[in-house]
């Protein structure tokens, strides 16, 4: 864990579990129970998008400086998005920049990302091809970012970290251990009813480039 202020630590402590209480629609967080500051989630592609059907998983580093300065937002699993970096899966937004403030919060941030899926902003574009293809030719796009979904992300479940499987099955209650200066816990409540994840939409791709093929 980050060697952050005992104030940042209760802010911290505070808005995951209002996050786990109250629930993103769309998205499951996972708190990582030796570091708070690594907070993680998956979220659901939207529906209507190249990403429907996807389990994106994605993480939020927070530093010492929290809450002055905003977490930084990567993808883990591959994404065709204009937003996010094809090599290192870094999600660039306004909001994790320019536009930050400090009374924003991780739920916040996390919101906007799902936003992002639906509403890409090819003008601020770290994957260049995406960004291009986004205005020139957006069928294309569609095309290639649902190749990239159903290869990545519609088989989430066969490569996700331990904490993350068990959670999706419903089969574990996590404890985020907190600083020892707040001398609190944050609990991930299992939710055995929960849907399961989607199957893949099929052959959507059929109409791919082999050099998309190739790429991948």
């Amino acid at each position: 864990m980050e060697n952050l202020y005992p104030h940042a630590v209760k802010r911290i402590s505070k808005e995951i579990r209002e996050i786990l209480k109250e629930s993103i629609d769309g998205v499951k967080v996972i708190v990582n129970e030796q570091d708070l500051t690594d907070v993680q989630a998956v979220i659901d592609g939207p529906v209507g998008t190249p990403y429907d059907g996807g389990k994106f998983h994605i993480k939020l580093a927070i530093s010492e400086k929290y809450p002055r300065e905003p977490p930084k937002g990567f993808f883990f699993t591959k994404i065709f998005h204009p937003n996010v970096a094809p090599l290192t899966g870094e999600i660039c937004v306004n909001t994790l920049k320019t536009d930050w403030k400090s009374d924003l919060g991780v739920k916040h941030v996390l919101l906007v990302i799902r936003c992002l899926l639906v509403n890409p902003n090819p003008q601020s574009a770290l994957n260049e091809e995406a960004g291009r293809l986004f205005q020139e030719d957006y069928n294309e796009y569609v095309s290639q970012a649902q190749l990239y979904t159903d290869i990545h992300a519609c088989n989430h479940l066969r490569d996700v970290k331990p904490v993350e499987r068990l959670l999706s099955e419903g089969r574990s209650t996590i404890n985020a251990k907190i600083h020892p200066d707040v001398g609190d816990s944050v609990s991930i409540l299992r939710d055995a009813n929960g849907p399961s994840p989607k199957k893949p939409t099929g052959q959507r791709h059929i109409s791919a480039t082999k050099k998309a093929l190739k790429r991948l």
